[in-house]
């Protein structure tokens, strides 16, 4: 019997992970795909580096044609990551006729329309579910299942390193510097780690999610992007007093055929079904005009979990080849539709400041605020130290404009001594 053929671009964790898996449930995805399949050659940059005993050392190469151009190999699967010489093999596969699954969020938020043509071009699949929130089907069902729905937010938490440092930070009370520590000691966190904790790992990630869900392409670019390094031990306690918890947030939504995409911390209220998603778990919540509001929720990263949506991308792509079917039509951006900068979009917000403890003060701020057409929905104020206080705002809904322009005007203000933070706030708090 025929076999399909597979080719891995990296060996690390994602790929010794696919080549585990392949292994483990060999029988089972025999009987999916009706082959057996077989990989045939993995490309390593380090042919003298340890590895797993699965792992069969004699297909490594660190010749790149002999995956790219090998007649006995149908599936090349890219996880080594990276834009550089992963979108150069990618490119180089397609042209080849492979069909490609990939694990790389970066190449897929940054060079997703070239891929997606050179895959139509050459009548080959291009598959990248374990690009985003890694175990978690999001991508397959919001191309299929939902496809069916307008879809109107997709909102997740979906990055696991700053998952994990908020919740310590909840949990616990402790500072962002000294779970950023225990971060890296458990290997959560990188030695550098601002992809992760300045959001850029999750804008990558909203942005492909946002080009899904509304039929338009929206890069990397187009996200507005804020961390976490300013949130401190004070904004988590304000947050309970205000039964909220302080999560870091990739949300997309479309309001009147304009389309943000926006990567920030957010406060969520207790309730809300994203405010109980603890430690490296991700989760995605999509609301759609038919489902109604759909949570999917699970480890984001990690060997296995990733592997598990790369491995059933390649099944996928298997019975498609065993069955003779036309690729599917890879790319959902049918549509150009405008996106809207951070300035025109419409928030709650909770505004921390440290103030003069005297009268007036206040009535001072609230006046700055009116003008600029921001209207306060609560307040707490609280003795910081001797003459200064805690003067903490929840806003009504503003434009974020409006919202920018009055900060700047009351930073200003003889009895502001410093805005401590500023964090959108979900809903009602």
């Amino acid at each position: 019997m025929a076999h399909i053929g597979i080719g891995l671009l990296g060996c690390g964790t994602v790929g010794t992970g696919v080549v585990r898996l392949l292994q483990q449930n060999k029988q089972k995805h025999e009987n999916f795909t009706g082959r057996p399949l077989r990989v045939e050659k993995i490309l390593v940059s380090n042919m003298d580096k340890e590895r797993a005993e699965i792992i069969d050392r004699t297909i490594l190469t660190t010749d790149p044609d002999e995956v790219l151009k090998n007649p006995d190999i149908d599936i090349v699967v890219e996880v080594m990551g990276g834009t550089g010489l992963a979108k150069e093999y990618v490119l180089r596969a397609l042209n080849e006729k492979k069909n490609i699954v990939t694990a790389n969020k970066d190449l897929m938020a940054m060079a997703g329309e070239e891929l997606f043509s050179s895959a139509a071009k050459n009548d080959v699949d291009l598959m990248f579910e374990a690009s985003v929130a890694g175990g978690i089907p999001i991508i397959s069902p919001l191309k299929n299942a939902l496809a069916s729905n307008k879809i109107n937010k997709v909102m997740g938490i979906i990055n696991g390193t700053t998952n994990f440092i908020l919740t310590k930070m909840y949990k616990d009370g402790s500072d962002f510097s000294e779970v950023l520590a225990l971060a890296q000691e458990k290997g959560y966190a990188e030695t550098d780690p601002t992809a992760d904790i300045e959001g850029l790992d999750a804008a990558r990630k909203i942005a492909i999610l946002a080009s899904i869900a509304f039929n338009t392409r929206v890069t990397l670019d187009d996200v507005y992007v804020e961390g976490i390094t300013k949130i401190s031990s004070r904004d988590i306690e304000y947050a309970k007093e205000l039964n909220c918890t302080i999560k870091l947030v990739g949300l997309a939504q479309e309001t009147n055929g304009q389309v943000e995409a926006r990567v920030h911390p957010v406060l969520l209220p207790l309730y809300h079904p994203l405010a109980k998603v603890d430690d490296v778990y991700n989760a995605v919540y999509v609301e759609g005009d038919a489902v109604g509001d759909v949570m999917f929720q699970g480890l984001g990263a990690g060997e296995m979990p990733t592997a598990s949506a790369v491995v059933g991308d390649i099944l996928q792509v298997g019975k498609n080849i065993v069955k003779n079917v036309s690729p599917r039509d890879n790319c959902s951006c049918y549509q150009k539709k405008e996106i809207i900068g951070i300035e025109d979009t419409f928030d709650k917000y909770f505004i921390r400041m440290t103030v003069a403890d005297r009268p007036g003060v206040l009535a001072q701020i609230a006046g700055l605020f009116g003008d600029n057409d921001v209207s306060i929905d609560s307040v707490i104020q609280k003795k910081y130290c001797e003459g200064k206080a805690d003067l903490v705002l929840i806003t009504e809904k503003v434009q974020d404009r409006n919202l920018k322009k009055a900060i700047e005007q009351i930073k200003g203000l003889e009895p502001v001594y410093a805005l401590e933070n500023l964090i959108r706030v979900e809903k009602e708090s």
